[in-house]
């Protein structure tokens, strides 16, 4: 009950600083200073800006009780006190109501004093801000507080105030010019009906003629009608960059989660929306306008046919309507906007049972000539359906044809380039794995891998194993094939519980855990990983890290007491992860340990980790020898899971169960990705040339960060 009550209080706050944007621009754009409608316009004002008021009061109480959970605490000052002193959110709430205060006194002041347009604007910007503080936050705001993940939500809401809230002056209009006419006005016989009322006689008193408060109220509506078209194209791009940073790559929670389907029904809403402003735009409008023009022809010469008044009415009365419609849809969408801002965003939400059978998926079907035949076949149906758009209304087609042929053509373009995009997908794809991706996971799924799936996949999962032969359908390689790019984990996951019908991939889920088959999935993946670094060399690329080459994390603890894990240098310092064999790299090891301060100067940490099994006295001799940390505990699971990553063009490795390089050295940079790679037994000489190791760190640590950091679970 809280949350609903709390939903409201936002829906009423929201709307309420939204129309007094909107309404300040109108008034300041429609210059009719002396039309009745403006009268009733500015007492609003007040009443709107003490409702915003309200609605952040109601907001302090409702967010204290949830934030406590003691509902009571909706009721004490003394626990809004300790909201508003201890959280940032309590900080935002203050400038908020700071803004909101002087939002009413700046609408009370106009009330009662001379109009000006300088003054509608000063209100429209004191509203403006009062937003744009709410905009602190946002979840684009909590996620980086920057001018740049805060300016595009601020300019979106503001935007779309400048829309929906000069909904109402615009209804104002039009229900002062479309009343009802007077009964003393009415004519029988061949004399002339006219529109007027008792409202437009007062407004007769106030101008000199009715005609020239119908002309200014169309006037004004023209003029709104030509900005309202800028406007929105920037609130929906603006919406773009928004949702695109709540959804990120995670297009499947737009049809999967609760975000995603309130911002469907959002942008459902918006879509009945723009259709009834294009029709008021083209159509009703222009008419309006025309009657306006005719009254005053008819007012000076008496000889302009009444039909033209007539169409100007029906026009009036059909603008009166549908915006009236358009504005109750716009509140619904003011609604849906306070849910979604407080919803979890797409990208983070859990998708633990996808609802369809299918899944819409360019990496695992793009490439295939039929595919991409098909799929650009849509899209020209689709440029098609624009084209018989623009052509309808040049041409003047008949309502069916400018309906009918587009959509006719969208529905083609949708039916020939979607179906070939779509896979197969089960309840399991969506879902996020448990198990980080580390060496302590991929390690044990190594051993799972190799103690239930060689047989069929071969030991570097190839597909080449001993039973191979035997299946009609020859077992998949897993390593050369980019099987992990084009499937989620969640679908190996399912393939590993429930086995592959028709081929001789089996049930594991008696046999395995959840944890272990998680487990196969992340070696899986850091097998795939391994293999596409087989690109690397010992110089950087610059400004060129890659997404999916993101290292697996590790835990360790060195000879010298030291302990931690890769992810706590992110940010920080790069790591040259040196994995040694003893006796052989004894003289690398030397070198690097005169290297050392001068790598500490390159903000640069070393790791030095054992690859075989040495005895603690030959441990003890090896850290005795050099400055930087030596691996002790933990360096099983390390060498394990970087020797993936141990395949280069000229040595791919892929023959039996692989070779272990007797010395290998990585650079993960200060943002967690893995940029340059050194096997002296493939690569031959470089990094023990000292100058050329560090121009490769230097070169990392002019680089700013490009990409976000990698994730600590496989997707």
């Amino acid at each position: 009950m809280i949350e609903v009550i709390a939903t409201l209080f936002r829906w009423l706050q929201l709307a309420s600083n939204m129309i007094l944007v909107g309404g300040c621009v109108f008034l300041a754009i429609a210059g009719a200073f002396h039309s009745p409608w403006v009268t009733r316009l500015e007492r609003a004002l007040p009443w709107l800006g003490l409702i915003l008021l309200v609605g952040l009061l109601g907001i302090l109480a409702t967010t204290t009780a949830q934030a406590t959970g003691v509902p009571d605490n909706a009721w004490r000052v003394q626990a809004w006190l300790g909201l508003l002193q201890n959280t940032r959110m309590g900080h935002i709430w203050i400038g908020r109501a700071a803004c909101a205060v002087a939002v009413l006194a700046i609408a009370c002041y106009l009330r009662y004093s001379p109009r000006a347009r300088w003054k509608y604007l000063l209100c429209a910007t004191a509203a403006s801000i009062t937003l744009t503080v709410g905009a602190l936050a946002s979840h684009s705001a909590a996620e980086e507080l920057s001018l740049l993940s805060v300016l595009p939500y601020a300019l979106h809401i503001i935007l779309a105030s400048v829309w929906f809230g000069a909904l109402p002056a615009f209804l104002a209009i039009c229900f002062a010019c479309t009343e009802p006419m007077g009964a003393d006005k009415a004519t029988k016989g061949g004399a002339r009906p006219g529109i007027q009322t008792e409202a437009i006689a007062r407004i007769h008193a106030l101008f000199q003629s009715r005609e020239q408060a119908v002309q200014a109220g169309a006037e004004a509506l023209k003029r709104f009608s030509a900005m309202a078209l800028p406007v929105m194209l920037a609130v929906i791009a603006t919406g773009v960059i928004i949702t695109d940073r709540m959804v990120d790559a995670s297009y499947s929670g737009l049809v999967a989660t609760r975000y995603g389907w309130l911002l469907d029904a959002k942008v459902a809403l918006l879509g009945v929306v723009l259709v009834i402003a294009a029709r008021a735009r083209s159509t009703w409008l222009p008419l309006l306008a025309q009657g306006s023009a005719s009254q005053d022809s008819v007012t000076k010469d008496n000889t302009q046919d009444s039909a033209n008044l007539d169409r100007a009415l029906a026009g009036g009365q059909k603008l009166r309507k549908w915006v009236s419609f358009e504005f109750m849809l716009a509140l619904g969408i003011v609604l849906l906007a306070t849910i979604v801002a407080n919803t979890v965003p797409a990208k983070h939400a859990l998708i633990q049972e996808w609802p369809y059978s299918f899944r819409f998926s360019l990496a695992a079907t793009w490439g295939d000539p039929t595919v991409m035949t098909r799929v650009w076949s849509g899209v020209a149906l689709l440029v098609a359906a624009g084209g018989a758009i623009a052509l309808g209304r040049r041409k003047h087609w008949n309502t069916k044809l400018r309906i009918g042929v587009p959509a006719a053509l969208i529905v083609a373009a949708l039916a020939t380039g979607l179906p070939p995009l779509a896979v197969d997908a089960y309840p399991e794809t969506y879902r996020k794995t448990p198990v980080p991706f580390d060496t302590i996971s991929i390690a044990n799924g190594s051993g799972l891998f190799a103690e239930n799936c060689v047989a069929c996949h071969g030991s570097q999962g190839k597909g080449d194993g001993v039973m191979a032969k035997s299946f009609a359908k020859p077992p998949v390689d897993m390593l050369t094939e980019p099987h992990t790019a084009k499937h989620t984990a969640g679908d190996f996951f399912h393939w590993l519980t429930f086995g592959i019908p028709d081929t001789g991939m089996p049930v594991f889920a008696d046999k395995l855990t959840e944890e272990d088959r998680w487990d196969v999935v992340n070696y899986l993946h850091a097998m795939s990983r391994g293999y596409q670094a087989r690109l690397m060399s010992p110089k950087v690329k610059p400004e060129q890290p890659q997404p999916n080459m993101g290292p697996p994390n590790f835990s360790y603890t060195a000879y010298d007491g030291s302990s931690g894990t890769l992810k706590d240098f992110r940010g920080q310092k790069n790591v040259l992860l040196v994995l040694f064999s003893w006796p052989h790299s004894q003289e690398r090891l030397r070198e690097l340990g005169e290297l050392y301060p001068r790598l500490a100067q390159a903000n640069t940490i070393l790791l030095a980790v054992p690859e075989g099994d040495p005895s603690a006295q030959e441990l003890a001799h090896i850290a005795a020898q050099v400055p930087f940390p030596v691996v002790n505990q933990g360096a099983h699971e390390v060498v394990q899971s970087y020797a993936l990553f141990r395949r280069t063009l000229s040595k791919p490795d892929l023959l039996g169960e692989g070779t272990l390089p007797r010395h290998m050295e990585f650079v993960i940079d200060r943002f967690g990705y893995l940029r340059a790679r050194w096997i002296p037994d493939a690569d031959g000489p470089g990094w023990n040339h000292a100058d050329m190791l560090l121009q490769q760190l230097a070169q990392l640590n002019r680089e700013k960060e490009i990409l976000p950091p990698p994730g600590d679970h496989v997707h």
